[in-house]
């Protein structure tokens, strides 16, 4: 009665000490390890408790650990649902914005087939007119013929008549009825309204092209909206629109070479350029078709222009000058740096610049260089000027062929340089551009002729 049980344990050499063979009652906390009697005095130094003490203790531990991995598993769960929702919210963005494109893209799309349309009625209203004259004409000459039948028929049977008198009467009749030969007028189609249609469906597609790409160059640099530039790009083609501008897209990237170098040493820099160097801001230009004076010539894809003795009739347009015998490229440029080159192929009557839209198309203020919006060098025989603002200031004479532009539109200047095996600067203005500029032309005769040099 005096002793207390307790429940018969099995295993009981795992109860005692393999060294001691004593039963296990102590327990090390710092070596987790259980200890009999004798153990003990091999752990003075060290923390030790009863066995039935130091299960409490670890039994209280594990209860909190578990309320931990609880609280744990919770937070987890959470985030699991945090990143279910925010994966779901960001499929609905994705949704929206793809949907807001599509209807972007299908106005754009709108657009451009309500330009297709327009361009194929104008096309579809000249072929009936002139099919409509064609038709006309048909009528006349099948009357003609009908006629020219008649009195075929009306021969012959006078000549079975054999009365003398009555053939006499009918063959004096017949004689004095006379007939003329079928005759077909000239018709054709209005080439120059077709050329017209054709070139604005080309200048959209040119349009498009640029737009696109200048999209892709300033995506780094800021969020550009593809409609935008679409848009731009329809009314830059427009027929019946005021002067193309690309739109001035935001910058928002670090600042550029033109804001931490001063101007004299970026106008340096750029002038001890090799033209290898140079043509790394290459830039093809092509010519403006609605903006040619009506006696310049534009050949060999809009790339070649010279001035024609009797006029072209182009259509009506409001970009187009009526005085001057010029012409502007059909690119346009707001931004960054862009060089071209031009040949002088005959005579030395001529003006290369350029200039800003808004420039007059008609008046002696649209001559190249005599207003504030252009700036150009000029050959004038063997005299070589430069004009701005209608103020000539002569230069020495360089003898060259061809000719380099360079425009750096942050920077503010335009350089005009003799190329060859070493380029000869000819001139340089400095200003500060407010809009956006076009490659300008002037030609002075019929002897004249410019090229635009395909950049490779």
């Amino acid at each position: 009665r005096d002793h207390q049980l307790c429940p018969p344990l099995r295993h009981l050499h795992r109860r005692k000490c393999p060294q001691h063979n004593k039963l296990f009652e102590f327990f090390c906390s710092e070596h987790s390890s259980c200890l009999c009697s004798l153990c003990l005095l091999d752990h003075k130094l060290c923390h030790t408790s009863p066995v039935q003490l130091a299960k409490a203790d670890a039994k209280l531990a594990l209860k909190k650990r578990l309320v931990e991995l609880h609280n744990q598993s919770q937070r987890a769960a959470q985030a699991m649902n945090t990143v279910k929702t925010n994966q779901s919210q960001a499929a609905v963005s994705a949704s929206k914005k793809k949907d807001l494109i599509r209807s972007e893209f299908s106005e754009i799309k709108a657009l451009i087939e309500e330009r297709e349309n327009q361009a194929l009625k104008v096309i579809a209203d000249e072929e009936k007119r002139v099919c409509n004259k064609f038709e006309y004409i048909y009528s006349v000459l099948k009357s003609k013929k009908n006629e020219i039948l008649s009195l075929r028929d009306w021969i012959e049977k006078a000549l079975t008549e054999n009365d003398d008198i009555l053939f006499l009467k009918r063959a004096a009749a017949l004689q004095r009825t006379s007939t003329k030969d079928a005759f077909v007028p000239v018709i054709e189609m209005d080439q120059n309204l077709i050329h017209s249609t054709f070139q604005s469906t080309i200048s959209l597609k040119n349009t498009v092209k640029l737009s696109v790409t200048q999209c892709r160059e300033t995506r780094a640099e800021g969020t550009v909206s593809l409609g935008e530039l679409a848009f731009s790009a329809l009314a830059l083609s427009s027929n019946e629109g005021s002067s193309p501008s690309i739109p001035n897209t935001p910058t928002t990237g670090p600042l550029n070479a033109a804001a931490i170098v001063s101007p004299k040493e970026l106008i340096d820099t750029f002038l001890k350029k090799s033209r290898k160097e140079l043509l790394e801001y290459a830039a093809n230009i092509t010519l403006d078709y609605n903006t040619a004076h009506n006696k310049v010539v534009l050949s060999e894809r809009y790339t070649k222009m010279s001035v024609s003795d009797t006029s072209l009739n182009y259509n009506h347009h409001p970009q187009r000058f009526t005085d001057c015998f010029q012409v502007l490229g059909f690119q346009c440029f707001k931004r960054g740096v862009h060089y071209w080159e031009v040949e002088l192929q005959q005579n030395n009557f001529c003006g290369i610049g350029i200039c800003y839209g808004s420039m007059d198309r008609q008046g002696p203020e649209s001559r190249l260089g005599r207003n504030s919006s252009s700036w150009c060098i000029e050959w004038f025989n063997s005299k070589i000027s430069s004009w701005h603002n209608d103020v000539e200031k002569s230069l020495p004479n360089v003898k060259a062929t061809k000719i380099g532009v360079l425009l750096h539109c942050e920077g503010g200047f335009v350089i005009f340089t003799a190329v060859g095996e070493k380029h000869n600067l000819i001139y340089k203005f400095k200003t500060q551009f407010t809009e956006a500029l076009y490659p300008a032309f002037w030609l002075f005769s019929s002897g004249t002729v410019l090229s635009l040099c395909s950049m490779k």
